[in-house]
């Protein structure tokens, strides 16, 4: 619902998020980038021997950003903020919850797959430097044009065991079911790189390990987007965006960070 009945309003509102959309998916993928940083090198190592300009833009840029969102934040009705799960959650409903994404993984996959089509060889070849020739064939693609997905019933059960920052399904760009990926609106080439990139997880690591280790990270973190399985895909997918990237197996990529057990 809008505030206001001005047109010229609403589509401000429209753009607005938009715009914010598209910093988020920035702010993501410089998280990523630092995930990555903090992985390889300790702080004391970067302090010591990281070029000064650079850290020190970094951290002005981070510090006012932090500024910026905290402002937001403290505007933002106390009802809505995001609180922690509730202290008699157990491993019983991690595994039920568990089971329950499973499910609706392979739910979603059987009900979108009717309507699904292969990936047009023009996408194919975009998308070969970087994924195998099998995968590509295999992958079947649903463009949804504003049809949005909603998002799944055990949301209420979730969000009543104090999960409110699960993520918002219909404002996904895309939704990877197996072999079947999911547009909320048309194909772009960064969104079905990331859809991709899930694919090739849940084909290496298998759906059982793959929902495992998504919702028990996302119990411990409560943000999808710091789940590793979904920050490696950001992170991936920013590499890919980069005006001059170099060519390398999102495979092989996957395959590393399992053996080093970092999902």
């Amino acid at each position: 619902m809008y505030l206001t009945e001005n047109p010229e309003d609403r589509i401000s509102i429209v753009q607005m998020n938009s715009e914010l959309q598209r910093a988020q998916l920035e702010l993501i993928s410089a998280h990523c980038a630092t995930h990555e940083l903090r992985l390889r090198f300790s702080t004391e190592n970067l302090a010591r021997y990281g070029r000064r300009d650079v850290l020190r833009k970094s951290i002005e840029t981070a510090s006012a950003l932090s500024d910026y969102y905290s402002s937001i934040e403290q505007q933002i009705p106390a009802e809505e903020a995001v609180s922690a799960p509730a202290a008699g959650l157990n491993e019983n409903h991690t595994l039920q919850a568990i089971e329950c994404v499973s499910s609706y993984l392979r739910e979603q996959r059987e009900r979108y797959l009717p309507l699904a089509a292969p990936l047009s060889k023009q996408h194919q070849a975009r998308m070969c430097p970087y994924f195998s020739a099998a995968l590509l064939y295999q992958v079947k693609v649903v463009e949804r044009h504003g049809a949005r997905i909603p998002n799944p019933p055990f949301y209420a059960e979730a969000k009543a065991l104090g999960f409110v920052s699960l993520p918002d399904i219909p404002h996904m760009n895309s939704l990877t079911f197996l072999d079947v990926l999911v547009f909320n609106e048309g194909l772009m080439e960064r969104s079905l790189f990331h859809a991709l990139v899930h694919a090739v997880q849940s084909q290496v690591l298998g759906l059982e390990r793959y929902t495992e280790l998504f919702v028990r990270s996302f119990v411990n973190t409560r943000y999808h987007f710091l789940v590793p399985l979904e920050a490696h895909a950001f992170f991936l997918e920013s590499k890919f965006a980069l005006p001059v990237v170099e060519k390398f197996s999102v495979e092989d990529q996957v395959r590393l960070w399992a053996e080093q057990n970092r999902y």
